[in-house]
């Protein structure tokens, strides 16, 4: 079969895509957010090693549609359960992959666990997702439509205030006990029935719901379920595609790495930084800062935790390194965080030795250049030095 048979007749609207081999063997499943480009780009030039195995194998194609990028990386996640493709697990086990638990909890939470540690949690699991990044935006779309906790059972209703996911419509209010139980447990099983890919039956109920709180006069409860219609049938994962896009058009170019440091003066003023190179290049556009907010005394590692825990609640783009300014110690609290957050990206430390005379590298460095390492490190500092400077300027100023 030549190989534009295989994708010619493919629509250009998102889905998952089940390969074969000869044998009408599964051997790999994958979505898109547009099923014809995404299957052409399997036979393309530039191929990497796994791929150019992989298209040698391919026989046939089949796909499913669905009405957004969300719904396919669900359906994704199913038929990886079902076939288990030989392309999709050869370099990871089911200890590694990611999966969603509902825990079984009074206000039940929604979060995401490595199967090596599915054991430690009580709930239902949906998954595998071969994609951490993915499955974390898939959620935070949901979660806006269907609002649920994110505090542990211990912590529901003992907050002074709300809690800023709150604020922003995400949480229900668990945290200061203003949750209606009967709206919350109905939002958990609507977002069940999602990842058991029974979108119909939610808008079925929905519509049921809307319709007897309008019946009744209840037009508040009317508008939160229309709303919920509103966003279920007109799913906003503009950030899955645009991924995507982003991810066709630098396939040829550099991997992405951040870089980070802290300063300050014995804990005042301190600075994080974030610097971002796209290879050997500078990204100064992406550069962020960060104004420590939590340590009050000088403790880098702390300081560098809190830049990882606030970096991680945005969606920006996932690295493949990230470098920090330090040695094991720093190396092992960013690794931590990344552990709680479920990821695996590489982490590699440069630390400067006791007369700040060496660059000894901790961790992996994988493919990249030492050369590009020391200057994404001296990028950070400067960037990081030049933020708390400013900072300092700004408190003279005022005092």
């Amino acid at each position: 079969m030549k190989k534009e048979e295989h994708y010619k007749n493919l629509p250009k609207s998102p889905g998952a895509y089940i390969m074969k081999d000869k044998d009408e063997e599964v051997i790999y499943v994958g979505k898109a957010a547009n099923l014809k480009e995404r299957v052409k780009s399997y036979f393309a030039k530039n191929k990497n090693r796994k791929t150019k195995k992989l298209v040698k194998e391919i026989e046939d194609i089949n796909f499913k549609e669905t009405d957004s990028v969300v719904e396919a990386l669900i359906l994704e996640a199913k038929l990886i359960k079902k076939y288990k493709p030989f392309f999709n697990v050869k370099e990871k086990d089911n200890r590694s992959f990611l999966y969603v638990a509902i825990t079984n909890e009074e206000f039940p939470r929604v979060i995401l666990v490595r199967g090596r540690n599915k054991k430690q949690v009580n709930g239902e699991f949906f998954g595998p997702f071969t994609s951490s990044s993915d499955i974390r935006e898939a959620l935070r779309i949901i979660r806006k439509i269907f609002p649920y906790s994110l505090h542990k059972e211990s912590k529901v209703g003992t907050f002074k205030r709300p809690c800023m996911d709150y604020q922003i419509g995400l949480c229900p209010g668990t945290c200061v006990g203003k949750t209606n139980k009967k709206d919350y447990m109905e939002n958990i099983e609507n977002i069940k029935k999602l990842f058991k890919g029974k979108k119909e039956d939610i808008l079925d109920q929905l519509q049921k719901r809307m319709e007897k709180a309008a019946k009744e006069q209840n037009y508040e409860r009317a508008g939160r379920v229309k709303k919920q219609i509103d966003g279920l049938q007109h799913i906003q994962d503009i950030a899955l595609i645009k991924k995507e896009e982003i991810q066709k058009n630098n396939r040829n170019k550099g991997k992405r790495i951040e870089g980070y440091d802290i300063s300050n003066i014995s804990g005042k003023l301190a600075a994080g930084s974030m610097v971002v190179f796209d290879g050997n290049k500078a990204k100064k556009s992406e550069y962020r800062k960060f104004k420590i907010r939590t340590v009050k005394k000088a403790n880098d590692v702390a300081m560098l935790k809190e830049v990882f825990q606030r970096r991680f609640k945005n969606s920006w783009p996932l690295p493949d390194l990230i470098l920090v300014d330090g040695g094991k110690p720093q190396v092992n609290v960013v690794k931590s965080v990344l552990e709680k957050e479920g990821l695996g990206i590489p982490v590699v430390g440069i630390a400067k030795g006791e007369k700040r005379d060496k660059n000894e590298m901790i961790g992996s460095k994988k493919s990249f250049k030492k050369e590009t390492l020391i200057k994404v490190r001296d990028e950070a500092h400067r960037f990081a030095l030049k933020y708390h400077k400013k900072l300092r300027q700004k408190e003279m100023t005022q005092s």
